[in-house]
């Protein structure tokens, strides 16, 4: 059994725009788990397409009821192969992802076409599909369900990401990162509960002075 998982984004920058920022997209804020790419081979077709190969090393750490399934050094890091098409023709772009590690356990497939927005030639569209799988004899299911909830939160990630990169190269101030809003939430919680308790404090002195 395998899980598919199907979703349409939408970047508001051109389809030019967005292949640039596809190669420059790592490090930035939201992809702190991204460690390193390699480009692994790099060819320009008859046809006048780019076409690539790339590792990419992630940590990306399987939960604790599977570490003790895995070598340590497997259990905190995954190596990833992406292919790549690009058809300035056809303006469209097309990856291809799948994990080598520890694939027995989890296998993730990602494809994804980016192409110009039909209704705005101006914004750019991300077709993205993928199929999780496992062969782990009794615990596939569970494996599954937790790799679809993991790659949810990722595809999130990777737009915001995106988002970010594609604002910093066309000189606009990024928006504020996932990890900024909640400190700021965190502080905004903290002074609450700071006067909260001021409050409180003050409260019980008066009820002391009265007794």
């Amino acid at each position: 059994m395998v899980k598919y998982f199907a979703c349409v984004g939408l970047l508001r920058s051109s389809w030019d725009q967005v292949c640039m920022a596809f190669w420059q997209r790592y490090p930035n804020p939201y992809s702190n788990h991204v460690l390193t790419e390699d480009i692994i081979f790099r060819e320009v077709t008859h046809g006048n397409c780019l076409v690539s190969r790339r590792l990419l090393t992630k940590t990306n750490r399987a939960p604790r009821w599977m570490e003790k399934y895995l070598p340590v050094t497997m259990a905190r890091l995954a190596y990833i192969i992406e292919d790549s098409i690009v058809d300035p023709q056809a303006r469209t772009m097309t990856t291809l992802t799948w994990n080598i590690s520890h694939a027995r356990m989890m296998s993730v497939e990602e494809r994804c076409e980016y192409r110009m927005n039909p209704d705005n030639p101006s914004w750019t569209e991300i077709n993205r599909e993928a199929w999780i799988s496992s062969n782990l004899y009794g615990l596939s299911r569970a494996v599954q369900e937790f790799g679809l909830a993991r790659f949810k939160t990722s595809v999130t990630k990777t737009m915001k990401g995106f988002e970010y990169v594609l604002a910093k190269m066309q000189g606009e101030t990024p928006s504020r990162t996932l990890a900024e809003h909640a400190t700021d939430r965190a502080r905004e919680t903290a002074l609450a509960a700071k006067e909260k308790a001021k409050d409180l404090a003050s409260q019980a002195q008066k009820k002391q002075q009265f007794v």
